[in-house]
């Protein structure tokens, strides 16, 4: 009886535990800020900053608020490699712990090349993989479409991206 009693209290604990680590991991909490990337004009250097989401922001809207956030850029002033003017994002879905973001064909306009199509989607990429989303991978769409590679050539996009492509 008293074994049958810690088996119970044992599977109690761990579907209590499980129940949390479900709903506090994919979800940000409240009034919660997310590190927002950019790359410095070297190319490789990454600065983030902080920007703050909305207290009732699910974990999509926070991905899509971060990846807004750095298509856009930092804040006027700061000299970064910026993704082409025009450039936005259209959608982010996420599906376990890969995101796929759709970007606009803006994007394929950069006249710095590989050079800047490979910094701009590295802050895009440590952007959305932070602890706190949740995210290990990010899969890019071009105006709605797979692409190869951007004109550049240097940045391969059929594949997922994470931290350790760049």
């Amino acid at each position: 009886m008293r074994s049958r009693a810690l088996v119970l209290v044992v599977l109690f604990a761990a579907a209590v535990a499980a129940a949390w680590w479900f709903t506090t991991r994919h979800k940000p909490a409240a009034g919660q800020t997310v590190a927002v990337y950019y790359a410095k004009t070297d190319g490789t250097t990454l600065v983030p900053w902080q920007v703050s989401l909305n207290p009732k922001s699910s974990r999509l809207d926070a991905a899509f608020y971060a990846a807004t956030q750095c298509v856009a850029g930092p804040p006027p002033g700061v000299e970064a490699v910026r993704f082409p003017a025009g450039t936005r994002v259209l959608s982010v879905d996420v599906q376990g712990s890969t995101a796929d973001v759709d970007i606009s064909n803006d994007v394929a306009k950069s006249a710095e090349g590989g050079f800047a199509e490979s910094a701009e989607f590295k802050a895009l990429v440590w952007t959305l993989t932070q602890p706190n989303l949740g995210i290990d991978s990010v899969k890019v769409k071009i105006g709605g479409a797979r692409v190869a590679t951007l004109p550049g050539g240097h940045l391969t996009l059929d594949e997922a991206l994470s931290r350790s492509s760049f």
